[in-house]
């Protein structure tokens, strides 16, 4: 019999699609809601058309008669045809599908307030929103309202709860000290340094009353044999974490708290195995894992080499250090950089790979697999290898949905049971949020999960419209025309992926990390047959042969597409514009969250309603100030925009990371360096003359710049040579911590490094239609602090301290004051 693709004469049948939905649908959207429970309809009820023929009922159909209703009906009509859309919503489970929204909001609700909550406050709020709905019953709008503030209370409260649990020790204050500790892990970089993550044991010299209980170092070498679990000692100097970079930027002392990081810093000599101490049940496993994936990440590494070798470790366990920074701006740049995190893409590569093996070896024996449910024992083979492979990579929230997701859908083989797609990444970020509420808040989450819920809401909804089409096989073509057509399908439909993931994710991408990849969509377009093709299964292939000692073959050839992977990203890197695209409001990523949660999980006509918010999401995108100037928590860099796309810093070497940052926030092209004289070459009576947009001129302690808008900054060293600045700057900004304000005129806005040291980084803004009005300033950290900010206090420059000095070294001399 003749197959769909190819052997179906034009004209010898029609056939016509089920949307999966339909199964579970109660209701007839075009029919008043009803009060008792409503008649099941089957999907393929035929309706009589206009033409005396026989169509099948589709949801397309029925919006569509809904749509030219809309335009006759009175309001209330309209409202019952509402009142009928949201109960055939509520009938296919919507309901389900909104539970991680609500927790999430529970959960950014709890970061985003201004001070820690007592715990009882939630616990308080769970209770009375579950006494309400248990009693609500009867009424099913009230009900529901009372089930959405009851998720929302639990997100807040497992935000809350997590949080209490972690309780993680930051060190508060920079120290030099002798440590003692246990290796958990040990990463080699690309600049040639080992990152690593030590459990302290002991500190000496001096011992310190409130040591993190784990730290992350830095070292030149390691001695050989140092592995994850031994015994490790040296000097080192240790960093409290860092606060954001400028306002409303990522948070690095939240991910060290929630990482368990309470300092971080690099050893000031090598450090040094000591004999072993016997370690909790747990390290030891934990030890083993570690110890394994670094095996295996050598041994791919020596067996592909250079670039590709990192790549493919990074592919197979997760060790992503070692990738040369320039290969990983390419892919950032090009927009394929998600290949690189281990996630959904490599998940369903492995799971179908395994089980199109194992399909394909029990085929062979026909006695056996015609008896057995083959089919049960590739699904299972197939969760335990994802399983593996979710150990051995690193567990990543990534990779962590995608697991869950798959578990799911291999589970409903395994049980014979119907798994729907939206249900089952609605229980993966159930589960990711119950176990990990500060994922929420990171773009890891957010972009997983928008891009995968609006692939699988657009699908479903294509899916929809065809289930109404009536279609016909198409012609008996030749073997050359068969290829075409599928490969042109193959290329539209990932095309059709990567806009939809694109457009879901670009404006979280924005707001976290402000750049965008002009050319993704064609970077995607030819790389992703490579990786999919190539990289992925000979890569799950290897993994199976590596016991055996049969690797090399797929290595190798898992190394040359890497190999063709990279040379096209560089290509089309060179030839990328510039990606930077400035800040946008947070209004429009909520605005955006909302048109996404409505668009992809409403399946009747109320899906339109995600129209407006999406447009009010771009309306609301420039809706934001752009800071006039940036100044970093430890007061020695400071940047201001200074016209053409140039950004002019206060320092030669300034911190690269730092300024990568305030470049694509400030949509700038070029850093422009400091000019330098002798301290008395610079005249302090200048500055008046400068034309607005001038760089920095730099003295031993002092640097004067002028803003676009005329603004004067001037950057001094101690309170003795910011005085003299008083009479003609709008910003001073004092590299002290034991300075206070030297001038007495109120339109001077003083900055000095105590007040940063306590506040974070600051963003200052002048007034454009004033030229006298006083600057204002924005911090990125607000008191009273959030357990993730408490060491802020304790540092010596928020005390007003000076630097420590060593008892073996003569203080500095002090400076004037007066």
């Amino acid at each position: 019999m003749a197959g769909r693709g190819r052997g179906a004469e034009k004209g010898e049948g029609t056939t016509a699609g089920v949307s999966e939905r339909l199964m579970f649908v109660h209701a007839s959207p075009a029919e008043a809601a009803p009060v008792s429970l409503p008649e099941f309809r089957p999907p393929t009820e035929l309706l009589p058309s206009s033409d005396d023929a026989l169509q099948p009922a589709s949801p397309a159909g029925t919006v569509s008669r809904i749509r030219k209703q809309l335009g006759r009906v009175s309001l209330p009509a309209l409202r019952r045809s509402i009142a009928v859309a949201a109960t055939t919503e509520l009938d296919r489970g919507i309901g389900f599908l909104l539970v991680p929204v609500f927790l999430a909001a529970g959960v950014i609700y709890y970061f985003s307030l201004g001070s820690e909550p007592d715990l009882y406050r939630p616990i308080a709020a769970v209770a009375l929103m579950a006494i309400c709905a248990a009693v609500s019953r009867s009424w099913q709008k009230t009900h529901l309202v009372f089930m959405a503030s009851l998720f929302c209370a639990l997100g807040f409260l497992g935000a809350k709860v997590e949080t209490w649990r972690m309780a993680t020790p930051m060190l508060g204050s920079e120290i030099q000290t002798r440590l003692t500790g246990r290796l958990v892990t040990a990463e080699a970089m690309a600049n040639g340094r080992v990152r690593l993550t030590i459990d302290l044991i002991s500190t000496q010299h001096p011992k310190l009353r409130y040591a993190p209980d784990r730290v992350r170092l830095s070292a030149r070498r390691i001695p050989p044999g140092m592995t994850a679990g031994s015994m490790l000692t040296g000097y080192a100097k240790l960093l409290p974490p860092t606060g954001p970079v400028r306002p409303d930027s990522y948070d690095y002392s939240f991910d060290s708290y929630f990482a368990g990081i309470g300092a971080s810093g690099f050893f000031l000599g090598d450090p040094k195995l000591i004999g072993p101490v016997e370690a909790p049940f747990g390290a030891r496993v934990t030890s083993a894992i570690e110890n394994a994936r670094e095996g295996i990440a050598d041994h791919i590494r020596s067996a592909i080499g250079g670039s590709e070798g990192e790549i493919a470790a990074a592919l197979i366990v997760g060790v992503r250090a070692g990738i040369p920074e320039a290969i990983n701006e390419s892919m950032r740049r090009t927009g394929i950089y998600h290949i690189i995190s281990i996630s959904g893409l490599h998940m369903a590569l492995v799971a179908g790979t395994i089980m199109v093996l194992l399909r394909g070896a029990f085929a062979l024996f026909p006695d056996f697999s015609s008896r057995r449910p083959v089919k049960k024992y590739a699904a299972g083979i197939a969760l335990l290898s994802i399983a593996a492979y979710l150990v051995i990579s690193g567990i990543v929230v990534a990779a962590e949905r995608s697991f869950i997701m798959l578990a799911v859908m291999l589970a409903a083989v395994l049980f014979d049971r119907a798994a729907l797609t939206m249900r089952n990444l609605a229980i993966s970020a159930i589960a990711v949020i119950l176990v990990s509420p500060h994922e929420v808040v990171g773009p890891s989450f957010q972009m997983s999960f928008a891009a995968t819920a609006a692939l699988v809401g657009a699908f479903a909804g294509f899916a929809d419209y065809r289930a109404g089409k009536t279609t016909t096989p198409p012609a008996k073509r030749s073997f050359l025309g068969y290829l075409s057509r599928k490969l042109a399908l193959g290329v539209g439909g990932a095309a059709v992926t990567s806009l939809i993931a694109g457009s879901a994710t670009l404006l979280f991408a924005i707001w976290h990390f402000q750049r965008v990849s002009p050319l993704s969509l064609f970077a995607n377009l030819a790389v992703m047959p490579i990786v999919s093709l190539i990289v992925m299964p000979f890569a799950v292939l290897s993994a199976l042969a590596m016991p055996f000692g049969f690797d090399g073959p797929f290595l190798y050839v898992m190394g040359k597409g890497l190999t063709a992977m990279i040379a096209i990203s560089a290509w089309i890197s060179e030839r990328s514009p510039v990606d930077a695209v400035g800040l946008i409001s947070i209004q429009s990523v909520l605005l955006a969250t909302i048109a996404l949660v409505i668009a992809t999980m409403a399946t009747t006509w109320l899906r339109l309603a995600a129209v407006p918010f999406a447009l009010a999401a771009l309306l609301a995108i420039p809706h934001v100030s752009t800071p006039d100037v940036l100044i970093s928590e430890d007061a020695h860099l400071v940047a201001m925009p200074i016209g053409g796309g140039e950004l002019a810093v206060n320092r030669e070497r300034s911190n690269e990371f730092t300024t990568d940052n305030w470049k694509r926030a400030l949509k700038a092209e070029e850093i422009v360096p400091p000019e330098t004289f002798a301290k008395d070459a610079l005249d302090i009576a200048d500055p008046v003359d400068l034309p607005p947009g001038s760089p920095f001129y730099c003295t031993d302690d002092l640097c004067i710049g002028r803003h676009p808008s005329g603004a004067i900054v001037a950057l001094a060293e101690n309170r003795g040579s910011a005085r003299p600045a008083c009479g003609f700057a709008d910003l001073i900004v004092i590299n002290d911590a034991t300075a206070y304000n030297p001038c007495h005129d109120p339109r001077v806005l003083v900055v000095t490094k105590r007040q940063l040291a306590r506040d974070g980084s600051a963003a200052v803004f002048f007034d454009p239609q004033s030229a006298t009005a006083r600057p204002t300033a924005r911090y990125a950290v607000e008191e009273p602090y959030r357990p993730w900010h408490e060491q802020r206090k304790y540092t010596r420059e928020a005390r007003g301290l000076p630097p420590y000095q060593r008892p073996d070294k003569p203080a500095a001399a002090p400076q004037p004051t007066e």
